[in-house]
């Protein structure tokens, strides 16, 4: 497998690396590549065989939809019709950005994995100089879920994408590490008022002050659909092989639950913020600052993947709050700890 590292942000010619990356996906072939949010793992879009590489690589359940991306806004209209002036809106707002679109998808032009057998689908136009690079050179849409087995930590490394895809995919353009650190928000401007599908760095709060009244469903019940409008809504997700429990920032009530999953023999990891690096625990993993929340949303899932690296059987997670980004993640805290908290 290749990895191209581009220098991003310097005055350097990229461009034969981006050649051999769309010579990959013109060829069928998947390449993973950085955007904004997570490292995602694209096909062309329009190509049925390419995008079943994708679900073969990740082991990747075959009614989870994929996300589409696109270089520029105007492409939308190529594969989506009927779009609302709500949409329009969020899209003059946040595009590029971390905001994924659920629209009426153009009959027969999408490979049908990409839409899991459903009318809709989710179109996003990333924030990321190497995304919007490829995206611009192969002048298609790509279909694109994280590049990590399904089921484990997103990656927001390159290095991530390898320990997870090696030997599976030719290819990644290895950008640096991500922004963001969780997914885009999913938008479901298909019905009224529009529905979060699933939370991400375009908050409840940002969408509201540009479209007005917008709805965030039961996640419990949403996992029961039999095919979901968006990833991340039915499956769990996120999670290192450890157990994860849920705990509240707590200085006592956190040292007394490592203190008894150590009497029941167990390595303990704790992912908490600065401030608790001094309690006495087998491993400690920092999730930044107690107040910065974008900071742990950058930093989650590095934090969740390094304990794959140690030896412990249990992993303790400190929640945060829910107003901004944090509700995004708490949102993958959740589904990585399958709802499981130690009180």
């Amino acid at each position: 497998m290749k990895t191209i590292q581009l220098k991003v942000n310097e005055n350097v010619d990229n461009s034969e690396n981006y050649t051999q990356a769309v010579d990959y996906l013109n060829n069928g072939e998947v390449v993973a590549f950085p955007t904004e949010t997570v490292y995602g793992l694209g096909a062309v879009a329009t190509d049925e065989q390419a995008v079943q590489k994708i679900f073969a690589a990740k082991q990747r359940p075959s009614d989870n939809p994929l996300i589409v991306h696109i270089g520029t806004v105007e492409e939308v209209t190529l594969y989506t019709e009927g779009i609302p002036e709500v949409a329009k809106k969020c899209m003059d707002a946040f595009w590029p950005g971390p905001l994924t679109l659920i629209l009426e998808a153009k009959p027969n032009l999408l490979a049908p994995s990409v839409t899991a057998g459903l009318t809709t689908v989710g179109v996003r136009m990333p924030n990321h100089a190497v995304a919007l690079q490829l995206l611009q050179t192969i002048q298609k849409p790509i279909a694109a879920p994280s590049a990590n087995r399904s089921g484990k930590p997103s990656p927001t490394k390159a290095s991530h994408v390898y320990e997870d895809l090696a030997g599976s995919i030719p290819c990644i353009l290895d950008g640096g590490m991500t922004g963001i650190g969780v997914e885009s928000t999913v938008l479901d401007v298909t019905i009224t008022p529009p529905v979060i599908l699933r939370p991400g760095g375009v908050t409840k709060e940002m969408l509201e002050e540009v479209i007005g009244p917008v709805l965030e469903p039961n996640f419990e019940q949403q996992k029961i659909e039999s095919t979901p409008k968006a990833p991340g809504m039915k499956y769990t997700h996120y999670a290192p092989n450890a157990p994860v429990y849920l705990i509240e920032p707590e200085r006592a009530l956190i040292e007394r639950a490592i203190n008894q999953l150590q009497q029941q023999q167990h390595k303990v990891a704790l992912l908490a913020p600065v401030h608790f690096n001094d309690i006495e625990v087998d491993t400690y993993l920092s999730f930044g600052e107690a107040n910065d929340i974008e900071q742990m949303s950058a930093l989650l899932y590095d934090a969740l993947r390094a304990c794959d690296k140690t030896d412990a059987t249990v992993i303790l997670a400190t929640t945060t709050s829910q107003q901004g980004v944090g509700r995004a993640v708490m949102n993958r805290l959740e589904k990585a700890a399958g709802g499981n908290w130690y009180k």
